[in-house]
């Protein structure tokens, strides 16, 4: 095991917070592993690179040599984490947090190693709590300590309405760490309140508090806004690897020292070459961008993945080529009365818009070719004749299908 200078250095690498460091440090200095908790509540079944964040995190600690517990939270996720919601969260049914958990720990053993990985469910003995259980717990807590909390206040000052079963979610991520008896407890920064939740329960009933550490939230492709579905600015994990690559050549250049330090597999010392020659202007960022998609590509598709992934880009993106696998798709072309056809019909049929308000919007911004040409703005009907057998259409960069 490293010495605990360097687990420290290893361990605050991209780090937001760890409270309070002085203890963590005292707990690697007994030369045991440490437990490192981290509770996930299954409410979809996609991940991306920021819910991957903690992950890899993990993943470091497991490489030092500690122990990593993964909590499913099958019970957490039936009452919904207000953390950073100005509303209440919809409640799951068990089959959907279930059904959501496979799917996540499949894409979570991606990146943890599967034989030092501890997997629970919460809902094991959240779910069995009886009502003396639950009143006890309780009683550990106060609602001054609960409103203390940024979206709980803000709520309760705006006169928003909140769910008392939402006063219920700290204190059962509490006991998670009570239960497992946590060293260290992982999350985002918009997880601290829950975090030190733990740690203050733990301290009551007599137990060792864990550390709580967080990592920062990774903003998506735009740079700007944390990565999210809602805001499009995502890299999923199970995105194929031409368009994993495509979406990570197109971050911002001021993005790629915390890319590379939060979502791909180099070491802290190979990240911390790469901040210096970023700092010194004499990297090259378009050369980093591909060799961070490799990284990454390899690492949700295989070794491999990530050269043939920057081969298709290559071919699409710079030499602007039509790829050779495009999917072949059977689209009926029907004629209008003036002779030609409606082409955001066909687009929405190919399955390469997702509305005919959106294919026209991608028609008017310039992001659709027939056969490498592209269109003029308001070009909705086209004649026939280009939209023949063997025909390629493309909207945006990545997006292609050949008429059958």
């Amino acid at each position: 095991m490293l010495s605990v200078d360097e687990q420290m250095r290893i361990i605050s690498s991209g780090a937001a917070q760890i409270v309070p460091e002085a203890e963590l440090r005292k707990k690697l200095e007994r030369g045991v592993p440490l437990n490192i908790k981290l509770g996930v509540d299954p409410t979809s079944p996609d991940l991306h690179l920021g819910h991957a964040v903690p992950l890899r995190k993990m993943r470091q600690f497991q490489d030092l040599g500690h122990k990593v517990t993964l909590i499913i939270g099958n019970g957490t996720a039936l009452i919904g984490d207000p953390s950073g919601k100005n509303s209440t969260r919809p409640q799951l049914t068990q089959e959907q947090v279930e059904a959501n958990a496979r799917t996540y720990v499949s894409q979570a053993m991606k990146i943890l190693d599967p034989e030092k990985t501890t997997i629970v469910h919460n809902g094991d003995w959240i779910l069995s709590l009886d009502l003396k259980g639950l009143l006890e717990l309780c009683s550990k807590f106060t609602v001054a300590r609960i409103l203390e909390r940024d979206d709980f206040h803000n709520r309760y000052q705006s006169q928003t309405p909140i769910a008392l079963h939402e006063f219920l979610y700290p204190v059962m991520q509490a006991y998670d760490s009570v239960e497992i008896k946590a060293d260290v407890e992982m999350g985002g920064t918009d997880q601290l309140f829950n975090l030190l939740a733990g740690r203050d329960l733990m301290d009551k009933m007599g137990m060792e508090p864990q550390v709580a550490l967080t990592m920062p939230l990774l903003e998506g492709t735009d740079g700007v806004r944390k990565m999210s579905k809602s805001y499009g600015n995502y890299v999923g994990l199970t995105d194929e690897p031409a368009d994993m690559f495509g979406k990570l050549m197109s971050i911002p250049d001021e993005m790629i020292g915390k890319y590379y330090r939060l979502a791909s597999t180099l070491t802290i010392d190979e990240v911390d070459a790469i901040d210096a020659e970023l700092a010194a202007g004499t990297a090259d960022p378009y050369a980093l961008k591909q060799a961070l998609a490799r990284n990454i590509v390899d690492l949700y598709h295989g070794a491999g993945a990530g050269w043939s992934a920057q081969e298709e880009f290559l071919l699409v993106h710079r030499n602007r080529e039509i790829p050779e696998d495009v999917e072949e798709v059977a689209v009926s072309i029907e004629v209008n009365e003036d002779g030609l056809v409606y082409l955001p019909r066909v687009l929405v049929a190919a399955g390469l818009s997702t509305s005919a308000g959106q294919a026209r919007r991608d028609i008017d911004g310039g992001g659709v070719k027939i056969d490498g040409e592209a269109l003029a703005p308001k070009s909705y009907n086209v004649d026939p004749a280009l939209l023949k057998v063997g025909a390629v259409l493309q909207v945006g960069k990545r997006h292609f299908a050949r008429l059958a």
